[in-house]
């Protein structure tokens, strides 16, 4: 595909790594000649400066013959991506998306309202991350989940310590333990993320300390196999949020409709001030230094069931949910920008992760797909991706069962919804025209996922 990319700021930048490694041709604009500079240095791009919403500039970098226009510009105001975006699909680019900052824009009518003007997708990086932090507050026994139809299947990522029961068992020991307790348990292990490698698992393959575990399974059988690893989820009632950023205010208006108490602390006074004039009774605005143990201290931290650090500093963010951690907040979730320190963060106890550029990744890689994938995601912790798909009629994964598909070496067959039936997918499974089907792939392997479901 020839993409063009407008802004070559932290999410347009991932993206042109991210797509040119699929053998996309890419462009990138940017009106600073340095962001640019530093981004073909980088990977191998065409760069062109200029006025994102220049007609002229659009052209030059060859949007009418371009399949697919980016507007991720984050230095302007919205307006200059969404014009960007309109101008893109007149010229002929048939599929167009902008980032936004604005809530309203996401409404269901003024959703509609673009649609009908030709912008394909719009997206609010703050806000995918609130909702993700969100859900993570809800299901607090892994580091990562995701739902598939409504929750019949669900996907769960759990980090192994030096207590876990599953370390020097191997794959085959594992299922076989889980099966002499219930033979109706249904679960997968699709991969094992371990220093900073992602392993599609054999049955001969052991686990260690330190790995992530990612696994796929009924939603019956995620508890007794939380059970087993010795994990379970907690309620949280009582949240500190440290930082009233975007991210921090969306976060604490969600949580705070279902939650007794949330506090959000941030060194601004004025963004305090701010954050306090819009959010519920339930909402307490602090204005310190949230990095300042003793301060969290006074601050009554150890009463609260869970930290959220979504300042724009990645070491501060990290290092506020260790020192939580100590005072025996029972889950921390770090938002961290430099993929470089994910890992980092992990090892060093933060509960859970979030990167933005990997969030919103997906919601623009799935473009680029076939029409039959529903959703795609990058899985903090993982290089690899899970995509859900609606199976066309006649498709190839139809042929034969999985054993005999030649299905792509680095991806793994989860789940499959078939109706309202839901079960795990071995290697005898059939697939059949419309079934819903969960797939877990290294990006090697996406484009040739892909093709079995055309």
């Amino acid at each position: 595909m020839r993409i063009v990319i407008e802004g070559a700021g932290e999410v347009g930048s991932h993206l042109a790594k991210m797509l040119s490694g699929e053998a996309n041709e890419i462009t990138v604009i940017d009106n600073d000649e340095s962001r640019l500079t530093r981004l073909s240095s980088q990977v191998d791009v065409v760069s062109v400066s200029g006025n994102p919403s220049s007609i002229r500039t659009l052209k030059e970098a060859g949007v009418p013959s371009a399949d697919m226009f980016i507007a991720v510009n984050p230095f302007t105001s919205q307006d200059v991506n969404v014009v960007s975006a309109l101008i893109a699909k007149r010229l002929g680019c048939p599929k167009v998306c902008a980032r936004i900052d604005d809530e309203e824009y996401l409404f269901h009518e003024n959703r509609y309202l673009f649609t009908e003007m030709g912008i394909d997708l719009m997206f609010y990086p703050e806000k995918i991350v609130s909702g993700e932090i969100a859900a993570l507050l809800k299901r607090t026994a892994s580091t990562e989940s995701m739902d598939f139809a409504h929750g019949k299947l669900q996907m769960a990522v759990f980090k192994l310590g030096d207590e876990s029961p599953l370390l020097d068992l191997n794959l085959a020991e594992f299922s076989a333990q889980m099966s002499a307790r219930d033979e109706s348990i249904q679960f997968r292990v699709v991969a094992i993320s371990r220093d900073d490698k992602t392993l599609m698992p054999r049955f001969d393959t052991r686990f260690k300390f330190n790995d992530l575990v990612f696994i796929i399974a009924k939603r019956e059988s995620l508890v007794p196999i939380m059970s087993f690893l010795g994990k379970s989820d907690i309620e949280v009632r009582n949240a500190m949020i440290l930082g009233a950023t975007p991210v921090g205010e969306m976060l604490a208006k969600t949580i705070s409709k279902t939650m007794d108490n949330v506090k959000v602390i941030d060194s601004d006074r004025q963004k305090c001030l701010e954050l306090s004039a819009k959010t519920d009774d339930n909402v307490t605005v602090v204005n310190g230094e949230g990095r300042n143990s003793d301060f969290l201290l006074e601050e009554n931290i150890r009463d609260y069931d869970a930290f959220v650090a979504v300042t724009p500093n990645d070491e501060a963010n990290i290092l506020a949910c260790v020192v939580a951690k100590k005072f025996g907040v029972s889950r921390t979730i770090a938002e961290v920008e430099n993929i470089e320190y994910i890992r980092l963060a992990e090892e060093m106890g933060v509960d859970a992760v979030i990167n933005k550029k990997l969030l919103t990744a997906g919601r623009i890689f799935k473009m680029t797909l076939s029409n039959k994938v529903r959703f795609i995601k990058y899985m903090s912790g993982t290089s690899a991706e899970v995509l859900e798909y609606i199976v066309a009629p006649g498709s190839p994964i139809t042929k034969a069962a999985l054993k005999d598909i030649d299905f792509p070496k680095n991806a793994i067959v989860g789940g499959v919804i078939r109706g309202t039936d839901a079960f795990i997918a071995v290697g005898n499974t059939r697939i059949e025209d419309y079934d819903r089907v969960s797939v877990f792939a290294l990006p090697e392997a996406v484009k040739d996922v892909d093709s079995f479901f055309k």
